[in-house]
């Protein structure tokens, strides 16, 4: 045997199995053997490594399926710029350290070939997916674009598909449907080049919907006097009228909006083409749009993403996530950055959401580079008693993998014949993370990068 696991517990990854011990056998990158139960000792006298699981459950490798940050292409469905090497490295760390073993960057305009252009491999798995059609470009472009070349503008899903990407979308996004990276960059970008002032991505997300509504719709904003006491507020009124506020915010969301809900309808038709799941954008001003994609669409995968999206209340959070769900489409959650961090959101959303009972998966989605890890979600979960360890374990391993069977349909489950990706955290807290196994090899030891 390469590696063995011994005398930890184990969840399985089927929403179901917990055993209080067990012993995993690791040859050639796959699982070998599960014992439940002691084990004898000769494979693990011939392993070349011995991992004691003693105060741990060993759990499969957490596959995240939405997530940012993580390649060197084009970031966001924005199409902005590459982030800096140090950053991508900083985000690739932080993932693995929260045993994440398989991540899909879902920014949707990168190349495949850009994961690793800058030559650093990366012990997680790291995929891309696809948002290359008319609509979602030109939304990239009219609020960024900057990081897009003639590859990126020409590629097709197909082509995309051929190279490696394992998914569609994200369709829609913070920036283009004017989401949460209005609230921390977009915005805050705009009105600094008007007044020289800084505003907090909270002053811009109720400036946002002070002036335009939680649904873009501008029925929503506020009165004059309102929005003058806001201005008041941010310390802004000495440098800017409403008016002018007015337009520095709508130019900021809207060019891009229409054009972004116009490429719901193209992504749903090429997922339902290709038969390849794909991920969309879900918040208030998507959301009908969303539920109609996905009736009008029925042999599409749609995973709704981020259904805890603060700009739903709990309760409509779970309304609109049972109509999508009744109409077939994959309910994910988000941990942004709501269970510890709380910069800009809290966990109300997500609590109704798994309180409902209409969660299929968890991701992290990139909350400005500040998310919450998975195991941190699971955790709280479990403590608070709204799911058992093995179901809220599932909802990032073993539904994952169902979903996105391109990706990771041979992991996210302990089983004979599975690719080796499993992660041993602590017993009384999920979210410490003490060793991880990735295609059959050591990643992370007593928690150290290896």
């Amino acid at each position: 045997m390469d590696i063995v696991i011994r005398n930890g517990a184990l969840i399985t990854g089927d929403g179901k199995a917990f055993h209080k011990r067990a012993t995993v056998y690791i040859k050639d990158g796959r699982i070998a053997d599960i014992h439940i139960g002691s084990a004898g000792t000769s494979d693990e006298i011939a392993a070349r490594t011995i991992i004691d699981a003693t105060g741990c459950i060993v759990i499969p490798g957490i596959i995240n399926a939405h997530a940012h940050g993580c390649i060197c292409g084009p970031s966001m469905p924005s199409g902005s710029p590459p982030l800096s090497a140090d950053d991508i490295a900083y985000f690739r760390n932080r993932h693995l350290l929260q045993g994440t073993t398989t991540l899909l960057n879902v920014c949707g305009l990168a190349m495949a070939d850009e994961v690793y252009s800058d030559g650093v491999r990366h012990q997680i798995d790291i995929r891309v997916s696809t948002a290359h059609t008319l609509k979602n470009i030109q939304a990239a472009l009219a609020v960024d674009g900057r990081g897009l070349s003639v590859p990126h503008l020409s590629a097709t899903i197909d082509e995309m598909l051929a190279s490696g990407a394992v998914a569609l979308g994200e369709v829609g996004g913070g920036q283009t449907l004017g989401g949460g990276a209005q609230d921390y960059r977009f915005i805050p970008e705009a009105v600094l080049r008007e007044t020289g002032i800084e505003a907090t991505p909270e002053t811009a997300r109720r400036l946002k919907d002070a002036v335009l509504g939680r649904f873009l719709d501008q029925a929503g904003g506020m009165s004059e006097s309102v929005l003058e006491d806001e201005l008041d507020r941010a310390g802004l009124s000495p440098h800017v009228t409403t008016e002018r506020i007015r337009e520095i915010i709508t130019r900021s969301v809207m060019p891009s909006v229409a054009l972004s809900l116009d490429g719901f309808d193209e992504i749903a038709e090429e997922a339902e083409r290709v038969g390849y799941p794909a991920i969309f954008h879900n918040a208030a001003p998507s959301a009908k749009r969303l539920s109609a994609v996905v009736e009008k669409h029925p042999n599409a995968r749609i995973v709704a993403g981020h259904n805890n999206h603060p700009s739903f209340l709990p309760d409509e959070a779970v309304s609109i996530a049972l109509d999508l769900r009744s109409k077939g489409a994959v309910i994910d959650v988000s941990t942004l950055d709501c269970i510890n961090t709380q910069w800009r959101n809290d966990a109300a959303n997500l609590d109704a959401l798994i309180d409902g009972g209409c969660v299929d998966t968890i991701s992290t989605d990139f909350a400005g580079g500040h998310w919450d890890g998975l195991l941190e979600a699971i955790h709280r979960m479990v403590r608070k008693e709204q799911l058992s360890a093995p179901a809220a374990v599932a909802l990032a391993t073993g539904n994952v993998a169902a979903v996105f069977p391109q990706m990771a349909g041979d992991r996210g489950l302990i089983e004979k014949g599975k690719r080796a990706d499993l992660t041993v955290v602590d017993h009384v807290n999920l979210s410490r993370v003490r060793h991880v196994v990735i295609d059959g090899c050591v990643a992370v030891r007593n928690g150290v990068p290896v």
